[in-house]
């Protein structure tokens, strides 16, 4: 036996627990000691031969039948978790760098549309209808799409739809006409779009589309029929600004470790273009700040900005056959001479231009 613990701190260690219906807290502050040294005199019981919880008997008149636990089991839990994290992964790892398989042999011309705002009346929709033209007519044309596709205002911004003549449901007729006319090679949620949560509509209406919807980024490489590949990493924005240089985001982009042959973004409603070459392997780099549809806006006066949105979207030409690093991609920025210049390189390759 403990030489410290008598009969009777037993036994009255035994009663406050079995008046505190087990409850060891309760016990402690029944006997006026602190928790762990009734723990202590339990343990010592116990060590006598003593089963503490077959003295603890309370009378009872009912007993209530015990519930199923409505939690999932820990086990699952963790299964479940890890699961999704492989799920997750993979994904991730995925759209590192997605490839996208062209069926179409020879040059083929990918027209950015910049923030397109289709719901703002300050969207030039004479220069969108006219890029939607150029695509349907243009054989080899492709559609890429860098984000905000409508002001999509959301919480206190929510009242400047009184400021516009679409109402937020005519907004995504808008949206979804525009959406539906285009054959999309890439499509690139931008913060506008992002605002809608996991409400965002865009991935319903473009359901059938083949390019992938990816929110903030959209990188990947084509796949052409002659083996040749060319990369593109689409962002809404890149991070990074100067006030000399409207592309020197997408510069920085491709000299801090993103060799692709073309990077490009929107957002800043702005128009810029620079080259970069990798000394290493010869790849040169265009670096594209595309402007946006919204031609009239009066944010950039409240804030005293200069307009520097030369065009509202930018053709790249992309020729899988050429010879050198110069010829592999020509930019555009009047959409109309991109796409003459692609019936003419098309032509001069040997393949259909209608």
């Amino acid at each position: 036996m403990n030489p410290g613990l008598t009969k009777q701190q037993i036994q009255d260690t035994l009663n406050a627990l079995v008046n505190a219906k087990g409850n060891k807290t309760h016990a402690a502050a029944a006997l006026g000691i602190p928790r762990p040294t009734l723990q202590g005199r339990l343990r010592a019981i116990k060590a006598q031969g003593i089963t503490v919880s077959d003295e603890i008997t309370v009378a009872q008149d009912f007993t209530v039948d015990a519930l199923p636990d409505p939690e999932t089991p820990l086990d699952e839990l963790l299964q479940q978790k890890r699961d999704r994290f492989l799920r997750r992964n993979a994904f991730e790892e995925a759209v590192k760098l997605m490839k996208v398989n062209v069926m179409v042999d020879g040059p083929v011309g990918i027209l950015h549309f910049g923030d397109p705002h289709v719901d703002d009346d300050g969207c030039d929709i004479f220069a969108l209808e006219r890029d939607i033209k150029i695509i349907r007519e243009t054989k080899g044309m492709f559609g890429g799409n860098v984000g905000d596709n409508t002001n999509n205002w959301v919480g206190r911004l929510g009242r400047l739809y009184g400021k516009q003549a679409a109402t937020e449901a005519e907004s995504w007729r808008l949206a979804e006409w525009f959406l539906n006319q285009v054959n999309w090679m890439y499509l690139v949620g931008g913060n506008h779009d992002m605002w809608s949560g996991s409400d965002d509509p865009i991935p319903w209406i473009i359901k059938n589309a083949e390019g992938n919807y990816m929110a903030h980024e959209n990188r990947f490489k084509l796949a052409f029929p002659n083996g040749q590949e060319v990369r593109i990493y689409a962002r809404h924005t890149f991070k990074g600004h100067s006030m000399w240089n409207p592309s020197h985001a997408q510069m920085r982009a491709s000299q801090m470790g993103y060799r692709d042959h073309i990077l490009i973004s929107g957002h800043k409603h702005m128009s810029g273009y620079g080259m970069v070459k990798d000394p290493s392997s010869g790849l040169i780099s265009h670096c594209i700040q595309v402007g946006s549809y919204k031609k009239l806006d009066d944010y950039p006066k409240e804030l005293g900005l200069a307009d520097g949105n030369i065009s509202p979207s930018v053709v790249t030409i992309i020729d899988p056959y050429a010879t050198d690093a110069i010829g592999i991609v020509h930019v555009f920025h009047d959409t109309e001479t991109g796409a003459d210049f692609l019936k003419y390189l098309r032509k001069k390759r040997g393949f259909p231009i209608r």
